[in-house]
């Protein structure tokens, strides 16, 4: 009888410790979710990216990263794969969907138990050692009561870090796009000031020449003279300026040492023959948008919360304690033991916390996730129509500046060149014409530059990680925070 007493009592306890298990084969996987990051982000970019969890397979990347640099002049495609491989941020970004994974991972094993054995008696006359032993396994059974929707507010939670690293995936990738974009732009107008100033560097010295033969008073000649001294500020200010778009697209990539000796192009490609069919932009961001999708599960996460909360709102603490009680006893010079089972529950009375404050807290967490997906929701229409409005206007401004602008101050040139020749224009007004349709180009140059940069923000506008990715980011963190209800 004594025996089966100690049996029931742990058997009890065991049996509320280890009921109800589930499998956690996919939060405790190395690459837990990951997957689902690389199937959403190669849809939108087309490129690969990798989780590095080991010495090997940095080793592997740093050696493809190397073969993409090989080339030393680098396209934007390139570019674009060697900061998906190569960034050490979205690196971390990627250990966070991990941290994620353990936790739901942890929520599927329940509280552990708490073991206590106690020894009465001790050195008691007669008796060897002791008097009496108590054993108690403690187990919170209201744990076990709300373990299901622990487990689903977790697996939510996780299911969002999936989405965010996601985000933080395709945000990099339009980040590098800009940048390289911004880069190649900024050579492109340096060359052209290069040549400016050439042109201008010779008018400033017949300036001078003409000078001191009298034709020309001082005041022509310092006009003449602060041309040049402005054009020469603004090209060194224009190298400046590319130099660190340069550096801003290294730092995307994450190289340093050796690496960073590559090139990027010197002027940008020319105009596509055509736009790109974005009549459905607005469903198809519906469907798509990476951060529209974030805020569905934090409303969804929220629910649940608010739920748990409202099922915990008397108990916060309930506890099922199990154990034995064995006494010894000196009786005509033997002894003799007896084993008592035991069972105690112990819960918080809500004399003073009714749970009315919390319940209030999680139904506010829950509204403030509906308003927040409500907005986002007209937010990404508007974002959508308003990228792809400006695509369609830059290209248009872009194909004005190269079809009509720049041909027509070319034509201007070529005219004023004809009439110098003949001697009817003189020198000035022939560089005066030069210099204007160096300012054309340069605007050409950047009507190009707005076109390829609206083009390259269509896939954000679609898929998330746009400008406004990491605000994103942060709304969706805070409505973590405040709708982890629980108990």
């Amino acid at each position: 009888m004594t025996d089966s007493r100690i049996r029931l009592a742990v058997t009890l306890a065991l049996l509320l410790v280890l009921g109800g298990c589930v499998s956690a084969a996919e939060y405790a996987a190395k690459n837990a979710g990951f997957s689902s990051v690389e199937a959403k982000t190669a849809a939108a970019t087309g490129k690969q990216t990798v989780w590095i969890q080991n010495q090997q397979q940095a080793r592997v990347v740093s050696d493809r990263v190397k073969t993409l640099m090989a080339k030393k002049t680098i396209d934007v495609e390139t570019a674009v794969q060697v900061a998906l491989l190569n960034n050490k941020g979205l690196q971390a970004a990627y250990a966070d969907l991990g941290d994620s994974a353990a936790d739901a991972w942890q929520s599927t094993m329940l509280v552990n138990p708490t073991v206590s054995v106690g020894l009465t008696g001790i050195g008691t006359p007669g008796l060897e050692a002791f008097k009496s032993v108590e054993g108690m396994i403690a187990s919170n059974i209201l744990a076990l009561a709300t373990r299901e929707r622990d487990i689903a507010i977790a697996d939510t939670r996780f299911r969002q870090a999936q989405l965010n690293a996601a985000l933080r995936t395709l945000q990099l990738a339009a980040d590098t796009r800009r940048a390289w974009i911004n880069a190649v732009a900024a050579w492109e107008t340096v060359g052209h000031l290069n040549r400016a100033q050439a042109a201008a560097d010779a008018a400033s010295e017949l300036a001078q020449k003409l000078g001191e033969s009298g034709a020309m008073t001082q005041g022509a000649q310092a006009r003449e003279h602060v041309f040049y001294a402005e054009l020469a500020g603004q090209t060194a200010k224009a190298r400046l300026e590319a130099r660190l778009a340069k550096e801003e697209l290294t730092r995307l990539m994450g190289l340093w040492g050796s690496d960073i000796d590559y090139q990027v192009p010197n002027r940008l490609p020319q105009l596509p023959k055509g736009l790109m069919k974005r009549d459905l932009i607005e469903a198809e961001t519906l469907q798509r948008r990476v951060d529209l999708q974030m805020a569905k599960l934090d409303l969804e996460a929220t629910a649940k919360s608010y739920k748990l909360t409202e099922a915990t709102r008397y108990v916060t603490d309930l506890e099922l304690l199990t154990g034995f009680e064995t006494e010894r006893e000196l009786e005509d010079g033997d002894i003799k033991s007896e084993t008592t089972g035991q069972g105690e529950v112990e819960f918080v009375i809500p004399i003073f916390d009714s749970g009315k404050a919390r319940m209030r807290k999680a139904e506010l967490a829950y509204m403030r996730s509906a308003n927040l997906l409500a907005e986002k929701a007209v937010n990404v229409r508007s974002e959508a129509r308003s990228a792809y409005q400006a695509y369609r206007a830059n290209y248009d401004i872009a194909r004005h500046y190269r079809n009509n602008v720049v041909p027509l101050r070319t034509k201007i040139e070529e005219e004023s060149l004809l009439t110098y020749n003949a001697m009817i224009t003189n020198t000035f007004e022939l560089l005066a014409d030069s210099r204007d349709k160096v300012n054309s180009i340069l605007l050409a140059v950047d009507a190009k530059r707005d076109f390829w940069l609206a083009e390259a923000n269509l896939v954000p506008a679609i898929y998330g990680g746009g400008a406004g990715a990491a605000a994103a980011e942060t709304e969706v963190a805070a409505a973590a925070e405040s709708g982890g209800g629980g108990h």
